[in-house]
This record gives structure tokens, C-alpha cells and sequence, in this order.
């Protein structure tokens, strides 16, 4: 009876070990993640594979370092000087994600904070490099989606071969200083009044040409019918309606032959 505590005991040991060895082994990757390991007793940082999501056993005495490896946002505000010498501020985001083949070359070569390491400093470059093209004006109004495509085309350039996919910049916020941004607004209004002042102008001209065609047009008119209507065809239409007149229901008198032009005259109550 005294020997079973004595075997119990490194029983409960070696349980107790098996348990934590277990537990240090068992790693799961969640949705959207990606993993590389760190071997302890090897080269550091495994470049050669990245785990995906899941349930995984590796050796207790390696580390498994799991990062996002989805599509993910940073966003920044840069300090940049114009062409012109003038201070400008742009904030921006910038959407990237890792490439999951090279995970592991990405934060052997950058560190896991790779993010501070690599893209922060790239962002700022590829803005001063860009802002440093544009007027503020060019900046403040009609750039913004020129400015953008070219902050991603120098990020894409500055990133190459670096293990980092970058898929879109949005500018989302351009500040001058007040002094700039109000004399901008300034002259945007008055350019628009102008537009407006310029299309009532040409609205004005038109309407006033089409009264003068249609009057033009109602003068040749009645010019041609006067230069038609002869005094045969006068009499003729004369004639015409008194036929017309004669064979109405209504009470007239017609005295045929009487007036200067020798037309008939009509006479009734009607």
C-alpha cells in the first residue's frame, strides 16, 4: 500500500508533461491569418512555407508567429510641400495585404511589425514624391483621382520584391493652410459665377436670334402673299364668298355690282 503514492507520483509527472508538451504543440490559425515558425534549434524564421487557417501540431519547442494575411488598411497623415513651396497636409489609406507564399521572408527580412518597417515610410515617400508635382489648387479641387493613382504607382514601385501586395490609395483629405484654401474658394466662386453669367449670356443671344427668324420669316411670308394677291384674284375670292354667303340659311341681302371695286356688297341682319 506504501508503494502506490511512490508510483503515482511520476505517473501524475509525466501526465502533467505530455499535457504541456500538448499544449505548446497544438496551434490553431484562424480565418484570414497566416503562420510561419520560428524554430528555435534551427534558421530562425521557416521561409519556406507559411501554415494556412486551421488546427496545427508543430514541435513544443518552436514558435508559431501567426499574422493577418487578408486584405488590410492603414491610413496616414502626411506632412508634404507643394510645388510651389507650400505646406500641405494628406490624409490618406493605403489597402495591402502580405504575400501568403513569402510570409515568412516578409517578417524575417522586415520584422512582424513590418507594417512601421516598410509601409509607413513608403507611403510618405510616394506622397511627397506626388504632392510635390501639384499647385495647391491642383490639390484642393479637380487632381484628386490623378494624385491617387500615381501615390499607388509609386508605393507599387518603392514595394517591389518586398513581399507586400498594395491594392489601393484613397486620399481622402487634402488641408492647406487657411489663407491658401480660402483665396482658392474664392476664385472657384467667381469662375463659376462666371460660367453662369457666360451661359445666360449665349441662353439670351439665342432666344433673341429665334424672335428674329420667326419675324423674319412671318415678313417674307406676308411680303410673297401681298406680292401674289392681284386684283383678279381678289375678285375672284369675292365671288367666291358670295357664292358661299348666297347659299347660307341666314337672312341677307346681296347687291351685286355696287361699291368702288365693283364687288358685290352684302346686306342683312346677320
Amino acid at each position: 500500500m506504501d508503494k502506490l503514492p511512490k508510483i503515482g507520483i511520476p505517473i501524475l509527472i509525466v501526465v502533467i508533461v505530455v499535457i504541456v508538451l500538448i499544449a505548446k504543440s497544438a496551434v490553431t490559425i484562424g480565418p484570414g491569418e497566416g503562420g510561419v515558425l520560428f524554430e528555435q534549434f534551427g534558421d530562425g524564421i521557416n521561409t519556406e512555407k507559411t501554415y494556412g487557417e486551421g488546427f496545427h501540431i508543430v514541435a513544443p519547442w518552436n514558435n508559431m508567429i501567426i499574422r493577418k494575411v487578408r486584405q488590410q488598411s492603414i491610413s496616414d497623415e502626411m506632412n508634404t510641400l507643394s510645388v510651389n513651396g507650400l505646406q500641405v497636409q494628406v490624409n490618406g489609406t493605403i489597402w495591402y495585404e502580405p504575400e501568403f507564399s513569402n510570409l515568412g521572408k516578409l517578417i524575417k527580412t522586415k520584422g512582424e511589425d513590418y507594417e512601421e518597417e516598410l509601409l509607413d515610410p513608403a507611403i510618405n515617400a510616394a506622397a511627397r514624391s506626388v504632392v510635390g508635382r501639384y499647385t495647391p489648387e491642383q490639390l484642393y479641387s479637380s487632381k484628386r483621382d490623378v494624385i491617387e493613382q500615381e501615390i499607388l504607382d509609386e508605393v507599387t514601385k518603392l514595394l517591389q520584391g518586398q513581399y507586400v501586395i498594395v491594392k489601393k490609395v484613397l486620399v481622402e483629405d487634402v488641408i492647406l493652410p487657411p489663407t491658401i484654401k480660402e483665396a482658392i474658394e474664392r476664385k472657384l466662386k467667381q469662375e463659376q459665377e462666371s460660367l453662369e453669367y457666360e451661359f445666360r449670356l449665349v441662353t439670351a443671344q439665342k432666344e433673341a436670334e429665334k424672335v428674329r427668324i420667326e419675324a423674319q420669316g412671318k415678313a417674307d411670308a406676308n411680303k410673297i402673299l401681298s406680292a401674289s394677291l392681284t386684283d383678279k384674284i381678289l375678285q375672284d375670292k369675292g365671288i367666291e364668298a358670295t357664292i358661299k354667303l348666297s347659299e347660307s340659311p341666314n337672312s341677307k341681302v346681296i347687291v351685286i355690282g355696287s361699291g368702288e371695286s365693283g364687288m358685290p356688297l352684302i346686306l342683312g341682319n346677320q
